[in-house]
């Protein structure tokens, strides 16, 4: 499992465990598992899909650690 945590100016908009996280990577999209390498990176405009949700996005980062997933987004109005 990983702990996942997505955070945008306006308000925490995810906290909680999940199986997976899809990103949309500056580079391309990809996919964070368990025991993910720690990894940090840039994220362009798309969709964050996470335990069946989706957040659609304009850009951020996000940073993996110990599978902890930390996501700072800028949300679309």
């Amino acid at each position: 499992m990983l702990r996942l945590k997505i955070v945008s100016p306006e308000r925490i908009e995810f906290t909680g465990d999940v199986e997976s996280v899809k990103v949309p990577g500056t580079q391309g999209n990809f996919e964070i598992l368990t025991d993910h390498a720690p990894i940090i990176s840039t994220l362009q405009k798309g969709v964050v899909e996470f335990n069946g949700q989706q957040l659609e996005i304009l850009g951020g980062f996000v940073a993996v650690q110990q599978n902890e997933v930390s996501i700072c987004v800028e949300k679309t109005e």
